[in-house]
């Protein structure tokens, strides 16, 4: 028979004390089991997205989703991005709390909010297909490369057309659908705004709040489709500190140096990793033909 210890009526052999010692055992939390290459492409990943956040290199948070979807399943990566996308958010608004265009964001929110509903079904559809998942992700990075390529043309021939509402509830649910895939939904929306020709800090306000009420609607979605896991918020909770490395970062970048030929890079990566999500190959192997 065990014995009492300090004085307690029951040992700690008792079945109550078992039971309770599991139920505390259930309540803990730890890490998922990625492989190592996982927080290299992650903490890369985050530290991009701080740099962005800062105004260095303009879009290149991009890559965020499509770099971490190379060692883990594609909802997993955007869901973990998510939490930090909406803090950094945070951050920004409170510099441009009310500094926005109403117009814009009226034309543009309801086409957003179907292209949210468009992308979580799409989520949900072929949740238990990765391969088709990381092909869409793919894709959506070998168009945002190529409308970086093209970007002075597009947006000059749009300003030109000046574009109508219709063409901002279309471009909206577009940044929705690409903004809950791959949280890549900056070319749309500038497609719209840019040409508006709003003064620059209501064009980036109007962007900040844009974002931000995007990145709260999918929430719901993401929570609906199981995607916000109890592992996924620890594994957030390490990675939010170089958030702020990443803005660090980018703030020193952006008084010193041009982000010409960082953006150069970048998007040189996106280009490769977009491949290599659609083939399925290492680039090396997909050049080689093996």
């Amino acid at each position: 028979m065990a014995r009492p210890v300090l004085g307690l009526s029951r040992p700690f052999s008792s079945p109550s004390y078992r039971s309770k010692a599991c139920h505390l055992e259930s309540l803990s939390v730890s890490l998922p089991d990625y492989p190592t290459l996982f927080w290299v492409t992650a903490v890369l990943a985050i530290i991009l997205i701080g740099v962005s956040k800062a105004g260095f290199g303009g879009g290149v948070g991009a890559i965020a989703t499509p770099l971490m979807a190379l060692t883990i399943p594609v909802a997993d990566a955007a869901a973990i991005l998510l939490p930090l996308l909406i803090v950094a958010d945070i951050f920004s608004l409170r510099h441009y709390w009310g500094v926005w265009d109403r117009r814009s964001l009226r034309t543009m929110l309801p086409g957003a909010l179907v292209g949210i509903a468009l992308g979580a079904a799409f989520f949900g559809f072929f949740s238990d297909n990765e391969r088709i998942l990381k092909v869409g992700l793919g894709v959506i990075s070998l168009v945002f490369v190529a409308y970086q390529a093209f970007r002075t043309l597009i947006l000059g021939k749009l300003a030109e057309a000046h574009p109508p509402d219709s063409a901002g509830v279309a471009l909206g649910a577009a940044a929705g659908f690409t903004s809950t895939l791959a949280h890549a939904g900056g070319p749309p929306a500038t497609m719209y705004l840019l040409p508006q020709k709003l003064p620059r800090h209501i064009f980036v306000g109007t962007n900040v709040i844009f974002f931000f009420t995007l990145n709260l609607v999918k929430l719901i979605p993401y929570a609906f489709l199981g995607l916000l896991r109890v592992g996924n918020l620890t594994t957030i909770l390490v990675l939010a500190p170089l958030a702020y490395v990443g803005v660090t970062l980018g703030v020193f970048l952006n008084k010193r140096f041009s982000d010409r030929w960082f953006n150069v890079l970048i998007y040189t990566m996106l280009f490769i990793t977009g491949m290599e999500l659609i083939t399925g190959r290492s680039i090396i192997h997909w050049f080689a033909g093996r």
